[in-house]
């Protein structure tokens, strides 16, 4: 049997960490402290696992962590800003383009499996938007 099609599976940790780097610099961008409370109810999970996680993205150099702050490090901010960034553009191809509403599983499927190359075309293919269907920002990292 001979199959033509590479087949990838990418690591529940990778997208764990770029779903709480996105959700960090959500809640940085709307100029609240990012708390364990408040990324646990945006991620809708438990206080006790973001906590897992910050000391997780701590050791690898992604915040700044203890019980009283949470700051992103430069090296979380840029990879927060990148994930951003590319749900916004799929949300500016699903609306401007595709002419549908925007489907977030199908963005948060999406947002972790796309190159830096291929954002940057695609960015590119809709002209550089600045601003997302909804009126957000659209990093420029």
């Amino acid at each position: 049997m001979t199959i033509d099609e590479k087949l990838f599976v990418g690591t529940a940790l990778d997208e764990h960490v770029e779903m709480y780097l996105k959700a960090m610099w959500l809640i940085k961008e709307n100029n609240e402290p990012i708390k364990v409370s408040t990324v646990a109810n945006l991620l809708r999970i438990r206080q006790p696992s973001v906590v897992q996680m910050m000391k997780k993205l701590a050791d690898m150099d992604y915040v700044n962590y203890n019980k009283f702050d949470i700051t992103l490090t430069e090296k979380g901010e840029k990879l927060g800003a990148s994930i951003v960034r590319k749900s916004r553009l799929l949300e500016v191809l699903m609306v401007n383009h595709l002419k549908v509403k925007p489907d977030e599983e199908i963005v948060c499927g999406m947002e972790h499996h796309m190159s830096d190359e291929f954002t940057n075309s695609l960015s590119s293919i809709l002209g550089n938007p600045t601003k997302s269907p909804n009126g957000k920002i659209i990093p420029d990292v």
